[in-house]
């Protein structure tokens, strides 16, 4: 089993965050988004929030990889949708890469 944790930014206002958290909610989940995710080998995925950044816990299995999972969604017209809507509420960190979005984070502690 793989964990990563990955770290994106909001646009910071409030009414565009509530709404980002209520298409987050599971009820309305969009199916195609659920298989895809499962399918590229990720059995758990957590999302958390302070303020206007966002925290994201992926667990996989050990044949999980990004590349893999990119091309799987580049592959995938109901992602490549979703993926847009998520840009308008999205903002990608100060350091991200030109049209990057979640960031990989470095673990550097464990108990």
């Amino acid at each position: 089993m793989k964990k990563y944790c990955l770290a994106l930014d909001l646009i910071n206002d409030a009414t565009l965050i509530a709404e980002y958290e209520n298409r987050h909610k599971r009820e309305n989940a969009w199916p195609e988004i659920m298989k895809s995710i499962t399918d590229s080998g990720i059995s758990n995925m957590e999302i958390y929030r302070t303020g206007n950044r966002l925290f994201m816990i992926i667990e996989a299995d050990d044949n999980f990889s990004f590349e893999r999972k990119t091309a799987m969604d580049q592959a995938n017209d109901k992602v490549g949708e979703w993926e847009n809507l998520m840009w308008r509420f999205q903002q990608p960190l100060p350091w991200a890469e030109n049209g990057e979005k979640w960031i990989v984070m470095d673990k550097i502690f464990q108990l």
